[in-house]
């Protein structure tokens, strides 16, 4: 899950957005216009990360294909966080000292 996480977060310039809308399914299960507006990013480019991250096992979702379909974080996920957790803090470290 550690090289999942590094390549989704770390590998990619839509990383960033993913990471937001991991931190914000781990407070809360959201829709994808609440993720939109949550983290003032577009509701498409929110769409996509969320295919990105359904795809890899990163988050799962009820009421699938209806309106209003609610994300959350996988299992698998929730028992990695911290894994993301150290990933998001050493790339925002990275970061402040370039």
């Amino acid at each position: 899950m550690r090289k999942l996480l590094w390549w989704l977060i770390a590998g990619s310039t839509g990383g960033p957005n993913r990471a937001k809308i991991i931190m914000a399914l781990h407070q809360r299960p959201c829709n994808a216009n609440q993720l939109s507006e949550a983290l003032n990013l577009n509701y498409k480019t929110v769409r996509h990360h969320i295919k990105v991250l359904e795809e890899n096992n990163v988050i799962t979702s009820a009421g699938k294909k209806k309106y209003g379909e609610v994300y959350f974080l996988s299992d698998e996920m929730e028992k990695n966080y911290n894994t993301f957790q150290d990933i998001w803090e050493e790339l925002e470290r990275n970061s402040v000292g370039n």
